[in-house]
C-alpha cells in the first residue's frame, strides 16, 4: 500500500470528502472504498462492498455516514443513494462454507479484492478501512476509521451492510428459532441461548468456538481451550451482485 501522494495532506477538518478531495486535486480521479460487513458475526455470509463516487455535488450523498452509526431505515435511504450516485459500485457476498475454509482474515481479504475487481470503472485509487490490502491493482491507502471519515469508504459501508442484513432477514426466514433478524448472525445471549438449544445451522461459522462448543466439537467454556485449526487457502465460489 501506498502513501498519500507527495504533498496531499487531509485536514482533520476536511469532512467526509476530504481524501477524495484531496486526491483529486492531485489528478486522481476515481477514488474507490471498500469495505465489508459480518467479519465478527459467527452465522450467515461475510459480505463486500466496493464504490466509487463521483466528484462534485453528484457525488455527495446525503445522509451518509458509517453504516453502523446509521439507523436502519437511514441505512437504507442511503443505500438507495449510494446506488443512484456511483460511478460504479459492486457487492460480493462470500458463504459461510467459504469463510470456514479460508480463515475470517483470509476471507476477508478475498472478499475486499474480488469487490475491487468487479468494478466496472477501474479505479486509480482505493481507500481501505483500518488495514493495507495488497492485490487490489492500484495504489491505496488504509485509512484508520475510514468508514467514518471517507465518503467512498462509507458509501461502501453501506452497500455491504444493508446487502447482509437483508440476507440474514431472508435466513431468519428458513430458520426462525435462531432469531436472525434481530441480531444478524452476530454473539448475543439470545443469539447464544438458541446455539445452545438447537446446536448449530447450516449457515453458522464452524470455525468460531461458541458454535463449536454447541456441536459438542469443542469443551464446554472453563475447560481447556483447544486451537484453532487451519484451513486450506482455496478460494471457493461466491455470490455477487454488481451495478453501475
Amino acid at each position: 500500500m501506498s502513501l498519500l501522494p507527495r504533498g496531499a495532506t487531509v485536514r482533520r477538518d476536511a469532512g467526509l470528502y476530504g481524501y477524495e478531495r484531496a486526491l483529486r486535486r492531485h489528478g486522481i480521479e476515481t477514488v474507490a472504498g471498500v469495505d465489508e460487513a459480518g467479519r465478527g458475526a459467527c452465522a450467515g455470509p461475510l459480505v463486500a462492498g466496493a464504490c466509487i463516487l463521483p466528484a462534485g455535488r453528484a457525488g455527495i450523498v446525503p445522509g451518509l455516514a458509517d453504516s453502523k452509526l446509521l439507523t436502519e431505515r437511514a441505512r437504507e435511504r442511503c443505500y438507495d443513494q449510494v446506488v443512484r450516485r456511483a460511478l460504479a459500485w459492486s457487492v460480493v457476498v462470500v458463504s459461510q462454507e467459504e469463510c470456514d475454509r479460508l480463515g475470517m482474515h483470509v476471507a476477508n481479504i478475498e472478499a475486499l479484492r474480488r469487490a475491487v475487481a468487479l468494478l466496472d470503472v477501474a479505479p486509480d485509487y482505493v481507500l481501505t478501512d483500518g488495514f493495507p490490502v495488497d492485490g487490489l491493482g492500484a495504489p491505496g491507502l488504509a485509512v484508520w476509521k475510514g468508514d467514518r471519515v471517507a465518503a467512498c469508504i462509507s458509501a461502501a459501508s453501506v452497500l455491504a451492510k444493508v446487502t447482509r442484513d437483508r440476507i440474514m432477514t431472508e435466513l431468519h426466514e428458513q430458520w426462525p428459532a435462531y432469531d436472525f433478524a434481530t441480531h444478524k448472525g452476530y454473539i448475543t445471549e439470545t443469539h447464544t441461548a438458541a446455539l445452545h438449544e438447537h446446536g448449530p445451522s447450516p449457515v453458522h461459522r464452524m470455525r468460531f468456538v461458541n458454535v463449536r462448543r454447541a456441536a459438542g466439537l469443542e469443551p464446554p467454556a472453563g475447560s481447556e481451550p483447544l486451537g484453532h485449526p487451519e484451513a486450506g487457502l482455496h478460494p471457493g465460489r461466491e455470490e455477487h451482485r454488481v451495478g453501475r
